[in-house]
């Protein structure tokens, strides 16, 4: 295993990594002012830009916070739990197999559903 690399560090990125961990609500606001404006840019509604945000998630195999922040996006969008299965199963061609079985619990963890057993 290798070390951390010994870098200085000046204080305001201290504060800034700190603040991003802690999920600050102040960064967390900023966060959210600039998908408001990328979603009105973007010309879809709420929803449908929380679905293709969701299939984004999915192709790039994003960590499991993505999924509870995006799943939770889109249900407040009026997404259903069925719009979520429907997006993996639509980009599951383009994502592959691999993709589709580990994005799957991660939608079921996001919507608070128990894995089956064996997960």
């Amino acid at each position: 295993m290798t070390m951390p690399a010994k870098v200085a560090v000046d204080e305001a990125t201290i504060e800034m990594l700190g603040a991003l961990t802690l999920g600050d609500p102040d960064l967390l606001a900023a966060g959210l002012e600039v998908r408001t404006e990328f979603q009105k840019r973007s010309g879809l509604d709420a929803r449908s830009y929380a679905l293709v945000k969701l299939a984004a998630i999915m192709a790039l195999d994003a960590p499991p916070a993505s999924y509870l922040w995006q799943v939770a996006n889109a249900i407040d969008a009026g997404a259903t739990p069925e719009d979520l299965v429907g997006v993996l199963i639509a980009i599951a061609p383009q994502i592959g197999g691999p993709k589709l079985v580990a994005a799957a619990p991660e939608l079921m963890v996001a919507l608070g559903l128990s894995l089956p057993d064996g997960q």
